[in-house]
């Protein structure tokens, strides 16, 4: 045992005390009067503290002390001669070990002295910590001229008293007395001739003591009274001009301010509406200071208290995230506190129902409000932490606590363990194999699905059935459950248990290690198998397995098609590559399309490859998800980067018509933005977030983080970008074409490949922006619409590639055909066209060209001749017409 002083007294023995006496130091030692003192001491044991040390009658605290007794007088006694024999006397046992504190009584007493010009001082001094007061007052505040009186209202607590004052001219004129806690003066207000003149403006000073009549806080109360219509004005908040901020108090039984906006509404007159609430229930700011220094000893009292304030004031409780936010806080100090002893069934009927009381459905809101706000997403999973720890610090014995919302059963056994647990026997638990005396914990939370998010599944789903908390002092190999399911018109279960560390660390639901089991002719219960212990229970989706299955297949089949017609468009591109590349402009245009079909083929791949590797409700593997992320990172970016510099090229040869770029200087530039600016972008990104483990999902996908790091937004950023920069580049080329003619550049052949890029770039890019609109939701969003939209446009990208990027080219078809050797579909344009009307070249037959209902033929003329270089754009009526033909020749040489 070690025995350590606790307070400022040494023990009784005389020690020396180097004082200060006209700037020479001496050591001086000064024995009191023989008088009998008593010294209080601390002894540390080398045990686990038990709870039943708190009660001085039971048998443990007995045999402690007695043996503490004994122990110091056989040290003191005949070896101290100030010490009094057998005065040794245990005042209470806390945990940290054991630490027993004790007294003495001595029959002399050591004080410092310090001397100054030979005269002594002896200083003794008692030092009482209190809290710093909690003052809610009235604010200042501009108040209506119409005779309403003013209420100025200070309170704090009963340890403190409170006064108000006026600023007059003649000085500081006192209104109240000071009194205990709460201090309020009726201030008669101003009527309306008091403002014929102006405004009228007072000022109040707030004061609070302590109760030895030191001054410990004040301010100054401003109240402006106005005859004046402001937009905003009630009794709380006073009179405001919209966009105003003003501070208020809480209601008399809660302490804080809320913060309030002015802002309009349908009428004619704002409203004050609420930014911020800071108020707490005055009883439960008590507690919060209490538990600062909470002592083992005082826990039962402290949790009793905690359970009759949140029972008394449930309403407020339940509808106000901060008193929410203070209860579970206090249940992680009661929770963290109980780790050094034993608790007993009355403390955790206590915390249990407490526990119920933030959990009902009326709370329901409230933890919503509280799992999306960034600085609180932890709470639900510190509550469930905090019942899991007490829940695993009980004593020995059986018991069963059963609630309004949870049931506790507490059992020892040898065997296997099996049982039907619940408020309503709802959950059945198969513990199988067991090996030695085990101790096994069970709660049943009835209420949890208000409390526990649903954050990271694939589609929308919710907490059907309990939440279900074991607790083992022992191996378990496996574990099976049977929930009764809440909502029988739902599916798609899944098996979960909450992981703390995901998502960050702030929690989530996952799969790992369980699976689902059917039962056989038992409808409305699910069985669970899974191999660890934990916080159980079962998602469910309100949409049906067969949505699930119908967006699995859009996915994978849909990005199937997507990866054939890409394949497709690269083959064309080889077919009809030597024909259509003859000037740069044409080059540059086949080389950006090769490369937009080729990054989106291999992100293709990696996206099914991604979609393979990750199971539903598991956690992602690193090393393959990583990988695959970043590939479809890159290409995505690249195809984004290579519609850039499409447009980019567009502009360039509009605004720059007579400028010539040498077409290695350009490949260089296409190479360098289509592929090196997204490269550099994505190895930026992993060595950013990589290293902290928060590059990719931890759930659902293959993906960049979003909860984590917000590396999500290394492609969002990049690719919403380029949308917006793409379109801002067509609008300043359609303007320009408009004024200027499109038959203004200086080959026939650049102007039939400035129209091909300004076509795929007024189309393709706002087809992938949308795409991957979605794709992002999806990200964000478990919505089953989401996911359906995004894996329809993904398939469809390809097929927009291919359809869009060539074979709306005319000269890609007619390229093709010769290859092909299909000459007839080539005569068929010939005669199509011939019939067609040949309008002025304008800038209009380029917004012809982006797919409008009408046939143009774009001219080149020079002088009095005209070369015409068909461009022509075929109306639907004629684009019938001309597919019956083609199919019927087409048949024909079959």
């Amino acid at each position: 045992m070690n025995v350590c002083v606790m307070d400022s007294q040494a023990l009784p023995e005389p020690t020396d005390v180097i004082v200060q006496t006209d700037g020479e130091l001496k050591t001086e030692s000064h024995p009191a009067e023989k008088l009998e003192y008593t010294i209080t001491l601390s002894m540390t044991i080398d045990k686990t503290f038990d709870n039943t040390l708190t009660d001085k009658n039971s048998q443990m605290y007995q045999k402690y002390s007695k043996d503490i007794t004994s122990a110091v007088d056989g040290a003191y006694s005949g070896k101290l001669s100030s010490y009094k024999a057998h005065s040794a006397k245990v005042i209470r046992f806390r945990p940290g070990s054991v630490v027993a504190d004790f007294t003495i009584a001595s029959t002399s007493k050591y004080a410092c002295t310090t001397t100054l010009n030979s005269v002594p001082y002896i200083i003794w001094q008692r030092i009482v910590i209190q809290p710093l007061p909690n003052i809610r007052v009235t604010t200042s505040k501009t108040v209506y001229c119409d005779g309403s009186p003013i209420t100025l209202e200070c309170c704090t607590e009963n340890s403190y008293m409170t006064k108000w004052s006026l600023f007059t001219s003649s000085g500081l004129q006192k209104l109240t007395d000071p009194k205990t806690g709460c201090s309020s003066y009726p201030y008669p207000g101003f009527s309306e001739a008091d403002c014929k003149d102006g405004d009228q403006i007072v000022t109040f000073l707030w004061e609070v003591y302590d109760l030895n009549g030191n001054l410990s806080s004040s301010n100054n109360v401003r109240i402006a009274a106005t005859g004046k219509r402001w937009d905003c004005n009630n009794k709380h908040f006073g009179a405001g001009r919209l966009g105003d901020l003003q501070t208020s108090p809480c209601d008399a039984d809660s302490v804080g301010t809320v913060t309030a906006r002015c802002i309009s509404n349908t009428t004619d007159n704002g409203v004050w509406n609420v930014v911020k609430n800071t108020c707490v229930l005055h009883v439960l700011q008590e507690l919060l200071d209490k538990s600062k220094n909470l002592q083992v000893a005082d826990v039962p009292q402290f949790t009793a208290d905690l359970r009759n304030a949140t029972q008394s004031n449930s309403a407020k409780t339940t509808e106000s995230v901060q008193n929410v936010l203070t209860v579970v806080r206090l249940m992680k100090v009661i929770a963290s506190v109980s780790q050094t002893f034993k608790v007993d069934k009355s403390i955790m009927m206590d915390f249990l129902t407490t526990s119920d009381v933030i959990s009902s459905v009326s709370a329901r809101k409230t933890w919503e409000h509280l799992n999306q706000m960034y600085t609180t997403q932890t709470m639900s999973s510190d509550l469930l932490k905090s019942a899991e720890k007490i829940g695993g610090r009980l004593t020995d014995d059986n018991f069963r606590i059963t609630t309004n919302g949870t049931q506790l059963d507490r059992t020892k056994t040898s065997g296997p363990f099996f049982g039907t647990f619940g408020v309503n026997s709802t959950t059945q638990i198969d513990i199988p194999e067991l090996t030695g005396q085990t101790m096994i914990t069970t709660i049943v939370f009835s209420a949890y699905d208000n409390v526990l998010p649903v954050r990271n599944t694939r589609y929308d789903a919710s907490i059907n059935g309990d939440v279900v908390a074991v607790i083992v002092n022992n191996t378990v190999y496996s574990i099976s459950l049977t929930f009764d399911i809440k909502n029988k018109s739902m599916g798609i279960p899944q098996c979960v248990f909450w992981n703390y560390k995901l998502l960050g660390g702030i929690g989530g639901w996952d799969s790992t290690g369980c699976e689902i089991k059917p039962l056989v002719n038992q409808t409305g219960k699910f069985k669970c198998e899974c191999s660890h212990t934990t916080s159980f229970s079962i998602l469910m989706s309100p949409f049906f397995f067969v949505y699930y299955v119908a967006v699995t297949f859009i996915t994978f089949i849909g990005v199937g098609i997507s990866i054939i017609c890409l394949i497709l468009a690269l083959i064309i591109e080889i077919i009809v590559w030597k024909p259509l590349t003859r000037n740069d402009i044409a080059y540059m245009r086949h080389v950006s399309i090769v490369n937009i079909a080729l990054s989106l083929l291999i992100a293709d791949i990696c996206f099914i490859i991604a979609a393979a590797i990750v199971k539903e409700g598991e956690p992602t593997p690193v090393g393959s998800c990583s990988t695959a992320t970043f590939f479809m990172h890159f290409f995505y970016l690249a195809l984004f980067f290579w519609m850039l510099f499409s447009a980019l090229l567009l502009l360039y040869r509009t605004i720059m018509v007579f400028a010539r770029m040498s077409k290695s200087i350009m490949l260089a530039i296409a190479f360098s933005v289509g592929y090196g600016c997204p490269l550099l972008i994505a190895v930026i990104t992993v060595a950013v977030t990589a290293g902290g483990g928060g590059y990719i999902q931890e759930m659902r996908v293959c993906w960049l983080n979003w909860f984590k790091t917000k590396a999500l937004l290394a492609f969002v950023i990049p690719a919403l970008t380029i949308v917006v920069m793409n379109l801002l580049v067509l609008g300043v080329v359609i303007c320009k074409m408009i004024r200027r003619g499109v038959g203004n550049v200086s080959q026939p052949d650049e102007k039939h490949a400035l129209m091909m890029i300004a076509r795929r770039v007024g189309i393709l890019t706002p087809l992938f922006g949308l795409t991957w609109g979605f794709g992002i939701g999806t990200m964000v969003s478990s919505a089953l619409g989401v996911h359906i939209v995004f894996a329809l446009l993904n398939s469809l990208q390809g097929f927009f590639v291919l359809l869009f990027g060539m074979l709306l080219d005319r000269k890609v078809r007619k390229a093709l055909a010769v290859k092909l050797r299909l000459k007839n579909i080539s005569s068929i344009h010939s005669r199509l066209q011939s019939t067609d009307a040949e309008p002025a070249s304008t800038g209009l037959d380029f917004i012809g060209g982006l797919g409008l209902n009408r046939a143009y033929t774009v001219s080149n003329c020079s002088g009095s001749s005209c070369s015409i270089n068909s461009d022509t754009f075929i109306s639907p009526v004629q684009s019938k017409d001309a597919d019956d033909e083609e199919n019927k020749l087409i048949e024909d040489q079959g």
